[in-house]
């Protein structure tokens, strides 16, 4: 059996070559005020691939603070 699931970080990693005015807008729009962190993915990441994760298949998983 072939199981997919991905992990979407939103702002989480792609703040390279965005101002800081860019970054302080997408932080605004979250519901903690802050962008996520590498750290911030890397628990649910870790989950879908454990076994906590054997029954989600075929998800995009958002970890993007909130922002929708």
């Amino acid at each position: 059996m072939i199981s997919v699931t991905a992990a979407a970080p939103g702002v989480t990693l792609f703040t390279d070559g965005k101002s800081p005015e860019q970054i302080a807008g997408f932080a605004a729009r979250t519901p903690h005020q802050r962008i996520g962190e590498p750290s911030d993915i890397a628990g649910p990441i870790a989950a879908l691939c454990s076994g906590d994760g054997a029954c989600i298949n075929g998800q995009t998983v958002l970890a993007n603070g909130g922002i929708v």
